[in-house]
């Protein structure tokens, strides 16, 4: 059996690739040649001793793994509304007072940033500055609310529910990946199903094969691997004997948000199709996947839902796939389970629009109500949630296939809306024009009422009930239950706020002269792009960079980054990376980058260029010519003695001074005397400037009698320095396979 290594991965997936072609394979060797993990981050550098106490005893990996799990726009949101802008979301800052919102959130990177106050961060982050808890307490209260438990050691070794499972599931993706190329049973199931190989790609289709240890052929430590089974691709029988979970079925990897496989769904075929198994099955509950906060085809729809505006919910792997072959790409599914408050939150947060299609029998009507009472806490005002409802003999899948793209897009825009749904389906319940079951549908529409919490939402849905009932509006409105003060006031009424002082707790920023050094500013460049596209670290990832006593500030940084980086996805969470950074020398240098000006240009530049200037900087780094050193001025013998020159408070210009032959003072006595003739000239033009000026006790040229140089003096003096050159200055996301 081959081992699980670098050379193994490529192999299984060296083909896979997402739309745009692109392969990206992320397990490059560190600087002590070891392949670094895929899913988690590794801090290497030493915190600060009084935080200590505070972040050791949590690993990074679990902090890695927690916000790749939490959601910085739904934490941020329950403090601050936010409000889509585009790409992103804006607030007026929490942070300072301000009148227009100058506070943005990325949910693509995990990251906030306010552009008029500076302040920034994770998840993490923003508890800690706003909400005024400590370091651990924040990880806790986020951990809490994802299931997760801390954990509590000071080890600071790898957690092997966290970091550890990326890797596993991304051998698994491209070992199954490889099978399929030889299913005869796969590849017509989704020919039958009019699925394409660029369609396949773009989801990283696989199959899983028949056998009862297949994966072992991927994994050399298949026997006594504990990630397997706590990845949920392997099980444990009676007799104490390893068995792999999916076995003969096509295979739908899961992808989160940052395009990272957390799971598996697998749909049998073959000899087990027989109905003595379950049709589909489901990667279990593991740290790195929770079913009731996950959608299928997320990461593969985000572009398209950020264009359309608009999100479609439907229920089966192959209703997306299917949907995608057609043209609809903004397609999600929930994965075997009803759609969950925390599903309704992920989406009404990627579009204003979200509509949930439903097959039109029992089954599917009741799936739908589920979904509208697990939605209502979810509402926001200006925002839509619509139910879609086939015709009985069919799903999204055979809908399009019988009647193509436009015919469905018609069906999706003309989906009832909430509130219509929500009368119609408390009149099925509790029919009747009577006293009695009006009555019984408003004390039922109150309990929904109740869980409302967006205002303008509440009175509309009120006035809706209130045309099928005939009661008035305010009766019907349950009252709004405040929610607890946690402190006073401030004196203008408003809410005490968080201060956040810039650079607090953090060292000091580089020296001003950094700022105007191209050799620095191509090292910060350099740097920043790294950052941003993690998988360009490779490049100087073995860079032999100065002994750290000796090598400047910048320099330093720059191999921090590559550090950290070549450990990252290829597609970084920007909160997890600055977390990595926390309480070192860094921290500070690292906020500066990811919110610098220029990051968005970066994106711009292309891989390969970014890769040529990158293995440039590498030769430079390693000749030691990025930051030459000084070199002493060798002055020719006859001048010695004579003292500062042209220094005084007028200036005078000097004579012109006959030029040195060629050969300097090589020349012989003729060499000799020109210099002699300079010295000369330059003492008199000096002595002139002595004689004129206003000083008292003005001293001929004697070596004594030096004065102070006023700033004028020093104008015609030419500084030369030998500057490195500067370096040149998509919203694509790829998996990290």
């Amino acid at each position: 059996m081959p081992p699980c290594n670098g050379s193994f991965i490529k192999k299984l997936i060296a083909e896979y690739s997402c739309g745009s072609g692109s392969t990206a394979i992320v397990d490059h060797p560190d600087s002590r040649g070891r392949t670094a993990p895929t899913g988690g981050l590794a801090m290497q550098y030493s915190r600060c001793p009084k935080t200590r106490e505070n972040s050791d005893v949590i690993p990074n990996d679990f902090i890695a793994q927690l916000l790749s799990r939490v959601d910085v726009v739904e934490i941020i949101d329950r403090f601050v509304p936010l409000k889509k802008a585009g790409q992103n979301y804006s607030a007026c800052c929490p942070f300072h007072k301000e009148k227009s919102p100058s506070f943005s959130v990325s949910q693509s990177k995990q990251f906030y940033h306010c552009f008029g106050c500076g302040a920034h961060g994770s998840a993490i982050t923003f508890l800690m500055e706003y909400a005024g808890k400590s370091f651990p307490d924040a990880v806790e209260e986020l951990a809490q609310g994802i299931g997760l438990t801390v954990p509590n050691d000071n080890t600071r070794q790898a957690d092997p529910q966290a970091g550890g499972l990326f890797d596993v599931m991304l051998v698994a993706a491209g070992y199954y990946k490889q099978q399929l190329k030889t299913s005869t049973i796969a590849i017509e199931y989704f020919k039958k199903r009019g699925v394409s190989g660029e369609v396949a790609r773009r989801f990283h289709l696989g199959w899983a094969p028949a056998g009862w240890q297949p994966l072992a052929e991927a994994f050399a430590d298949y026997a006594d691997n504990q990630l397997l089974e706590t990845a949920g691709l392997i099980a444990t029988g009676d007799a104490g004997k390893r068995y792999d979970r999916f076995r003969e079925r096509v295979m739908f990897p899961i992808l989160n948000q940052q395009g990272a496989v957390i799971a598996f769904g697998g749909r049998i075929l073959g000899s087990k199709d027989d109905g003595g198994g379950p049709k589909y099955l489901n990667s279990p509950e593991t740290p790195i996947f929770s079913k009731g906060r996950e959608l299928y085809g997320l990461f593969q729809a985000q572009a398209a839902i950020r264009k359309m505006n608009r999100v479609l919910v439907v229920e089966g792997y192959m209703d997306v796939v299917a949907l995608a072959q057609y043209g609809v790409e903004y397609v999600v599914a929930t994965l075997g389970t009803a759609t969950t408050e925390a599903h309704t939150q992920r989406l009404l947060r990627a579009a204003d629009e979200v509509v949930f299609s439903f097959d039109g029998d029992s089954a599917g009507q009741r799936a739908a109500w589920r979904a509208l009472e697990n939605a209502l806490t979810a509402l926001r005002d200006g925002k839509q949630v619509r139910f879609l409802f086939l015709p009985t003999e069919h799903d999204p899948d055979s809908y399009v296939r019988e009647f193509g793209r436009e015919a469905f897009e018609e069906y999706v825009a003309n989906a009832l809306p909430l509130s219509e749904y929500w009368i119609r389906e408390l009149n099925a319940r509790h029919p009747g024009d009577s006293a009695e079951a009006k009555a019984a549908r408003a004390s039922a529409a109150r309990l929904h009422l109740e869980l409302v919490s967006a205002p303008m939402m509440r009175e509309s849905l009120a006035k809706v009930l209130e045309g099928d009932v005939d009661i008035a509006a305010h009766t019907l409105l349950p009252p709004v239950k405040a929610k607890p003060v946690e402190a006073q006031s401030g004196d203008d009424g408003e809410a005490p706020r968080a201060r956040w002082v810039p650079g607090a707790g953090r060292r000091p920023p580089m020296p001003a002269t950094a700022r105007t050094d191209p050799a620095t500013q191509r090292v910060l460049a350099s740097a920043r792009r790294i950052l941003g596209r993690p998988k360009l670290a490779m490049y100087l990832v073995d860079t032999q960079f100065p002994d750290p006593v000796n090598a400047p500030h910048v320099l330093r940084l720059l191999q921090a980054v590559v550090d950290v980086a070549i450990r990252a996805p290829d597609e970084p969470n920007m909160g997890a990376l600055l977390e990595q950074f926390r309480d070192t020398e860094f921290a500070g240098d690292v906020s500066r980058l990811l919110t610098h000006r220029d990051a968005e240009v970066d994106a711009a530049v292309s891989d390969e260029e970014a890769e040529a200037d990158l293995r440039q900087l590498r030769a430079q780094i390693e000749d030691g010519n990025l930051f030459p050193t000084t070199k002493a001025i060798t002055m020719p013998e006859a001048i010695n003695g004579i003292g500062i020159l042209a220094l005084g408070n007028r200036r005078v210009v000097a004579p012109a001074l006959e030029p040195l032959p060629l050969d300097g003072g090589g020349a012989g006595e003729r060499g000799t005397v020109a210099i002699q003739k300079q010295v000369e000239q330059l003492a008199h033009a000096r002595e002139m400037r002595v004689v004129n000026s206003s000083l008292p006790n003005p001293s001929p040229l004697k070596g004594e009698g030096l004065y102070q140089p006023t700033p004028e003096d020093f104008d015609d003096i030419p500084f030369e320095a030998n500057f490195a050159p500067p370096s040149p200055s998509d919203d694509q996301h790829d998996a990290p396979f």
